[in-house]
């Protein structure tokens, strides 16, 4: 089955979409130790996916996810199964609708078989602050990272990254083609760096965000993880566009129905921003960067330094933005209509800070603090306008940049390959979101598109991932040059330890490339 559609395997009816959802059911029960997933749908999604087969044995697919098995962060709400966004305060919310890019997916006749992990709120850059407990990075299992461990497989583990770390999790372990993830600073190209999966940050309004539970609105964008760059621009194509429930989203520019499989490097301009090279860059992680500019380069594209002069101060601008928002989104939980609510009701307002007091953990309690701090009359121009005005200096930085001529920057997504979970939790949130977020933030910040494609293992046997950004609707030039790069670079496929790849239907569900789109 190497090198064939998953999409065109199920037409020609090599395999059903009946046995691929529980072959992904199996992996996930499998991989149970992941703690990937908060919520499987094992009987609605085998419902889902019979019908599927109907429809595919009748020669009426709906579409090219007809039949394939998704999955999808526990911050996006689903019709009829509970949403959690693994906090307490959220506990038994089951939302009478679905987002609107899940049901997009549906609509195409994708089989959901789960919510994923994350942290709370999507706060965070590990996921490990979640109220189901912190996700274990796929790659921690396999032979060759184990092969280097003297330690017990339960303690020595690496993180997923974070927020969305269960969707990437998800993707890399093979009990899904594809997950949806959220993208306020990096939570989706966070995860699936560390977790070797490409992962996608659309232009802000391209894709819905009705039906997403908010962090910072004016940054969240909802992102696609898929196992390669063909298979995101498949997806991209279904999800995007005007939807009249968010009046921020835009029409999508028209895009040809594939990527093309030959494309002319020598077209374009690569930059690499100079203030990139950040304190803590891993010596694996800066040798891969300088490899692939490399062979950006040496295949006739060129290259050129650029520079982004407002870059060292975009982590405490995204700092209080970030807060200020949380403050406010964060106000509708309070135990009145929906989720966790105290027993104290001595008052309203007893019950009140007492449900939001049990609902919420400390991370997220810090935001609303810091937030409604820098909120204050007192500091709203010393904090909040100037970080306003800060955001738009570092979106004029990346304008000034395309407008010299540049067509992508290629930069490193994270520091380094992820971190051992034991040395991850040393320091406090804040701290770990300002580290990992370096590289990832100011895309959101100025709206643009981005992706993170692996690139190579480390020495430690984790991914490490290059993250390449463009410029704004030119979501699909960006894949076009992710594309290519992701050929050249031929990163390896997973393989956990013990695991076998005997039969048709195990290297089916394996096949990286063009594995869900025609």
């Amino acid at each position: 089955m190497v090198g064939q559609f998953v999409s065109q395997a199920l037409r020609d009816g090599r395999v059903s979409a009946t046995e691929l959802c529980r072959k992904c059911i199996d992996q996930i029960q499998r991989t149970h130790y992941l703690n990937a997933f908060i919520t499987i749908t094992g009987e609605t999604a085998m419902e889902q996916a019979q019908r599927a087969d109907n429809r595919i044995r009748t020669g009426k697919p709906l579409g090219p996810l007809d039949g394939i098995p998704f999955s999808v962060k526990d911050n996006f709400c689903t019709e009829n199964i509970k949403t959690t966004c693994a906090s307490k305060m959220l506990k038994g919310y089951v939302p009478p609708f679905s987002a609107t890019v899940v049901q997009k997916l549906l609509d195409q006749g994708a089989v959901l078989v789960g919510k994923t992990n994350l942290d709370e709120f999507a706060m965070g850059a590990g996921s490990t602050d979640g109220v189901f407990g912190p996700i274990r990075n796929p790659w921690s299992y396999t032979t060759l990272y184990r092969e280097q461990s003297t330690e017990d497989p339960d303690s020595d583990w690496a993180i997923s990254g974070g927020s969305s770390g269960g969707s990437a999790a998800a993707v890399a372990a093979l009990s899904s083609f594809l997950a949806l993830g959220s993208d306020t600073g990096g939570s989706t190209r966070n995860p699936g760096s560390l977790c070797g999966v490409v992962a996608l940050k659309p232009t802000y309004g391209l894709l819905s965000r009705h039906g997403l539970i908010p962090l910072v609105n004016s940054m969240d964008v909802p992102g696609i993880m898929t196992r390669s760059v063909h298979d995101a621009a498949t997806v991209l194509r279904i999800l995007q566009g005007r939807d009249e429930r968010d009046s921020t989203t835009v029409q999508a520019p028209s895009t040809p129905p594939s990527l093309p499989e030959h494309f002319d490097i020598r077209d374009i301009c690569v930059g690499i921003p100079k203030e990139y090279h950040a304190p803590g860059l891993s010596t694996d992680t800066l040798a891969q960067w300088s490899r692939v500019a490399a062979m950006f380069e040496q295949a006739g594209a060129r290259v050129q330094e650029v520079s982004l002069p407002h870059t060292q101060h975009s982590i405490v601008c995204y700092h209080v933005l970030c807060c200020c928002e949380v403050a406010s989104n964060m106000a509708r939980f309070d135990g009145l209509e929906y989720g966790h609510r105290s027993t104290i009701d001595s008052s309203t307002d007893a019950m009140y800070a007492t449900t939001r007091h049990e609902g919420f953990n400390n991370v997220v309690r810090r935001r609303i603090l810091s937030g409604n701090y820098f909120l204050l009359k007192s500091n709203y121009e010393r904090y909040f306008v100037k970080a306003q005005q800060m955001r738009r200096l570092i979106t004029e930085d990346l304008k000034n940049v395309f407008r010299s001529g540049i067509d992508v920057l290629l930069t490193p997504t994270t520091l380094s390959d992820a971190a051992r979970y034991t040395d991850f939790i040393q320091e406090d949130n804040r701290t770990r979101s300002a580290q990992e977020d370096v590289f990832t933030q100011p895309v959101n910040m100025a709206g643009l598109p981005a992706v993170t494609v692996p690139t190579a293992l480390s020495r430690r046997g984790l991914p490490i991932s290059l993250q390449l950004i463009g410029q704004t609707l030119q979501d699909w030039k960006l894949l076009t040059v992710a594309h290519w790069m992701e050929q050249q670079v031929n990163f390896p496929m997973i393989h956990l330890h013990g695991d076998s790849d005997e039969r048709k239907l195990d290297r089916l569900v394996r096949e990286r490339t063009h594995t869900i789109g025609s």
